[in-house]
């Protein structure tokens, strides 16, 4: 169910994080290396980027595969940018959405992607669902469960959360109510990027020069790729990750945050 990338860093072409790795973005649209469920992400696509000098971003999606789009190709090579976010779709139901369904969700200086899945949609978060203004359940963009977490999250954001206790309350309040969901979700406003691991897999590189890339799977083989472990928040610049355990509905209290290791500006990468 889909696969995610979101990156910020020195300024570079979108095709550079997103099309020419080997095991790029682009190519984990029909094989992906660690997907665990579902094996084509065929289902549309959206990739969401910063121009210099302006906090919103813009996006460019399309309801169809990412490699049979021609345009996609051009708009990568030659637009560059320091930050970004990506997705390719496995859609969990069918529907008429088109590429409204396709992440990222948008919203002033925010962008928004989920990986997953919401058990027992949409009756399951029927209850959560009231407890959003009914101007927000009208101007849903898709009516599919990722647009729905993507509510729920704003609406967190809206009240003065950060990004970090958005997502990570969203996903508890999920959590309980679709004790079955997979609930990846993934956060920039261009200068951070905040994600969550619930049930699928999630991997970041951070880079000695400066830039860091949070994704569901690594898009190379660099060694220096470090996997997120399940069920934890992560919140990363250009330069610093922090991973802090997320808890168990009905748990007292997470663990403690850590700051994952450093590495040395002196270790070669590619």
């Amino acid at each position: 169910m889909c696969r995610h990338l979101a990156y910020v860093g020195p300024t570079r072409p979108l095709g550079h994080v997103l099309v020419e790795p080997p095991h790029a973005l682009y190519r984990q649209s029909w094989a992906p290396r660690h997907q665990r469920y579902g094996t084509v992400n065929a289902d549309g696509f959206g990739v969401g980027w910063y121009a210099g000098g302006d906090p919103v971003p813009a996006r460019y999606r399309r309801a169809g595969p990412i490699w049979a789009d021609q345009s996609f190709a051009d708009l990568a090579r030659v637009v560059r940018t320091g930050a970004l976010l990506a997705a390719v779709r496995d859609a969990t139901l069918s529907g008429a959405d088109a590429e409204a369904a396709a992440a990222p969700f948008a919203a002033g200086t925010w962008l928004f992607s989920h990986n997953g899945a919401v058990g027992g949609w949409p009756g399951s978060l029927a209850r959560v669902a009231g407890t959003l203004p009914p101007e927000d359940l009208l101007s849903l963009e898709a009516r599919n469960d990722s647009a729905l977490v993507w509510a729920l999250v704003l609406a967190r954001l809206r009240a003065g959360d950060d990004g970090g206790r958005a997502l990570a309350e969203t996903v508890l309040e999920v959590a309980a109510a679709a004790p079955a969901s997979r609930l990846n979700l993934l956060l920039t406003d261009g200068a951070t990027v905040t994600a969550t691991t619930w049930g699928d897999t999630l991997w970041y590189l951070t880079r000695p020069g400066g830039g860091t890339v949070v994704a569901s799977e690594p898009y190379d083989d660099d060694p220096h790729w470090q996997e997120v472990p399940d069920r934890t928040l992560l919140s990363a610049s250009g330069t610093d990750v922090l991973l802090t355990p997320l808890k168990d509905p009905g748990d007292s209290a997470p663990a403690p945050a850590t700051a994952a290791a450093p590495v040395s500006p002196k270790e070669p990468r590619t």
